[in-house]
């Protein structure tokens, strides 16, 4: 049987963008010379790609994208030093230089004034179960209760 060959992806990064992210993620995180062997930075970069475009949980992204821990923690660590808005800002810069960034145009989408008078006002749906506390049969269970004469 042929081994159909696998469509290349969105969130899988080119050797000419890797060109351009990995010398940032080298600087900021150089290789130990002693102890475990670091984790693949491009599998990692291609993993939060993934997880970026398809807004999956880490603990659901596909095995093929490494351990789901190992990403996440990678992810936060490149967040916090502040290394993901370096290669960021680097990405941006490049593709400004390409012509890819229109700058004038912006798009907003969100809802953010209260509603007056208090928003549209719908049928209101009946509580269930609201009456329950007048019928006589709970009032006969509850404590200190008398029976009825």
């Amino acid at each position: 049987m042929a081994v159909a060959a696998s469509l290349e992806t969105i969130w899988e990064v080119d050797d000419t963008l890797w060109a351009i992210v990995e010398p940032i993620l080298i600087e900021a995180y150089p290789a130990k010379l002693t102890g475990r062997p670091r984790v693949d930075f491009r599998q990692v970069f291609n993993a939060v790609l993934f997880r970026l475009r398809s807004g999956c949980q880490w603990n659901r992204m596909p095995a093929e994208l490494g351990s789901d821990s190992s990403n996440h923690r990678w992810f936060q660590r490149w967040r916090e030093d502040g290394v993901w808005e370096k290669v960021w800002a680097t990405l941006v810069e490049r593709c400004d230089e390409l012509g890819g960034v229109e700058w004038d145009w912006q798009a907003a989408d969100a809802m953010l004034g209260k509603a007056r008078f208090g928003g549209a006002m719908s049928v209101r749906t009946r509580r269930i179960g609201r009456r329950t506390a007048r019928r006589r049969a709970c009032s006969l269970t509850a404590k200190g209760a008398r029976s009825p004469r």
